[in-house]
Formats: structure tokens, C-alpha cells, sequence
């Protein structure tokens, strides 16, 4: 089995991103093809960048960051749960990023992207520049979720579209078959 890791990167009050992120984990768990691990920023809580050293040296001083380290590190693939802020993903997301260096390489990540009409999809387009210096393989596959207000009830529990549904078994093929052939990359 492949390890996912699905991260959720807003951390503000009355973010939809845990709904939406809690949404994509049952998803995944239901395809056998993966062992699926759901990673809150908001519980995490990581500070704003506070190491010393630059992340490429893996020489981290802060427990917070050797945590977050051997969280992702073990991940053969993530999906990156992001909303749109000013046409960018969440602060938090691209501070647990820059966080790290090696635990990103050659491994393959998706979004699940939620905002008003472009349902986030710029936010995730100005992040895979990073996601590409990291070595990491941003698919072209997402999880697109335009409206998520619309799709979130009065307990706070997403259900998605059928197209939203379709986008998530896109992404969960185009990861298992990325995640496969980078194997090699990530072992030696």
C-alpha cells in the first residue's frame, strides 16, 4: 500500500478546510490502494519559520520541526486541502512546506482546492512553482470544489458534487500511479 498523507492547510476559525479534509480522507481510505493519514496545520501548530538552519541541511534544532519531519518523511503522496486567500493557499500550508526539504522529494502531491467560483485553483497554481523546487510531482489531476459554502451543511459536514467525487478519483489514480513510478527516486 502507498502512504497518503492528506494535509490541511487552513488554521483559521471557521475554516471548511477540516470539513472538506475529513471528506477526502474517508475517500481515499476506501481505495485499497492506500493507507491514508489525515495531518491538521491547526492541531500541528507549527510557529512561523523558526529554525536556524536552512531546511536542505535536515540539521532541525526545534522538536516542533523534527514532529513535522517524521510526519510527512514516511509519505509515498500527499493531497494539500487549500482554500483560496487573495489568489493564493493558505500561510500555514506554505509555512509547513518551507519547513522542510527532503521529506518533500520525489513524491507526488495533489490539491483539494476550495473557494468561490475558481474554487481555489489559483491558489494551487501559484504554489506548484515550490512544490517543483522541492522535487516534488504536482499532477495535473485536483480536486476542484467551486462554492464550498454550498456544499457544507448546518452541522459543518461536507458532501461533495459528482464532479468534485470524479476530480477525487482522478487525483487518487494519477497519485497511485506517480507515487509507483517515483519509487525508485525516493529510495536511493
Amino acid at each position: 500500500m502507498l502512504d497518503l498523507r492528506i494535509i490541511v492547510g487552513s488554521v483559521r476559525p471557521g475554516r471548511v478546510g477540516l470539513p472538506v479534509g475529513l471528506w477526502v480522507e474517508r475517500f481515499a481510505s476506501a481505495d485499497d490502494r492506500f493507507e491514508v493519514t489525515l495531518l491538521d496545520l491547526a492541531e500541528i501548530d507549527l510557529p512561523f519559520m523558526d529554525e536556524p538552519n536552512m531546511p536542505h541541511l535536515g540539521q532541525y534544532t526545534k522538536e516542533h520541526t523534527k514532529r513535522w519531519s517524521a510526519l510527512v518523511e514516511p509519505a509515498d503522496a500527499f493531497i494539500l486541502v487549500s482554500p483560496e486567500y487573495n489568489a493564493t493557499p493558505a500561510p500555514a500550508l506554505k509555512n509547513a512546506i518551507d519547513f522542510l526539504s527532503a521529506e518533500w522529494k520525489y513524491k507526488p502531491v495533489a490539491f483539494a482546492s476550495y473557494g468561490g467560483v475558481s474554487g481555489g485553483m489559483r491558489a494551487a497554481q501559484s504554489l506548484k512553482p515550490t512544490l517543483l523546487q522541492m522535487n516534488m510531482m504536482p499532477v495535473p489531476e485536483g480536486i476542484v470544489i467551486p462554492f464550498v459554502s454550498s456544499m457544507i451543511d448546518d452541522d459543518g459536514v461536507f458532501t461533495p458534487t459528482e464532479p468534485v467525487e470524479h476530480g477525487a478519483t482522478s487525483v487518487l489514480n494519477a497519485l497511485a500511479r506517480w507515487a509507483e513510478a517515483l519509487k525508485p527516486l525516493r529510495s536511493s
